[in-house]
């Protein structure tokens, strides 16, 4: 992406104060999803990323990562794997509990969802502190891909969620804030 797109992409971006408790600042990247023409560079970004490294599966984590992993996987030729809150998927699944910046939660997915023969894309919409994503790829994980990258559309840099992220995986976001 050029700097320019992604000046665009930023500059849409709506941040709700105090949500979803008092004293954070929520990046509602909704925006960016109701626009066609930002949907269309978002789309176009996160393929240029991945293409030519085979990937098999793309995960999607609850709910706003729904949409972009959809895409990825669609225009990547993968399948699309989603990672949802308890109860929400029909078959056997294996779940996660971790802690979040308010709060816990828990996650799972389907156990016959990733082979040993799959490369993985575990894709989500914001990077925060990280505790979705790191319960999301210690799921994968545990099914023993060939490979996994973790993707985000946006970063944000000052809450040092990278940092809980393992070392050997490569994370990329679009852009940060």
């Amino acid at each position: 992406m050029t700097q320019e797109q992604i000046t665009k992409l930023k500059g849409i971006v709506r941040n709700i104060p105090d949500f979803p408790v008092p004293g954070v600042q929520f990046k509602d990247l909704t925006t960016l999803f109701k626009d066609a023409e930002c949907l269309r560079l978002l789309e176009q970004g996160l393929v240029d990323l991945y293409q030519g490294k085979g990937i098999t599966k793309v995960i999607g984590i609850e709910s706003r990562g729904f949409i972009g992993g959809s895409m990825l996987a669609a225009r990547l030729g993968a399948g699309f794997v989603p990672v949802r809150k308890p109860g929400k998927l029909p078959a056997e699944t294996i779940q996660k509990s971790y802690a979040k910046e308010y709060g816990t939660d828990t996650i799972e997915i389907h156990k016959d969802a990733i082979t040993p023969d799959d490369v993985v894309i575990i894709h989500d919409d914001l990077l925060a502190t990280g505790g979705t994503m790191l319960a999301a790829y210690e799921l994968v994980k545990s099914m023993n891909p060939k490979k996994v990258y973790i993707n985000f559309i946006c970063g944000l840099t000052f809450l040092n969620g990278r940092d809980v992220l393992p070392q050997d995986v490569e994370v990329t976001t679009l852009f940060d804030f």
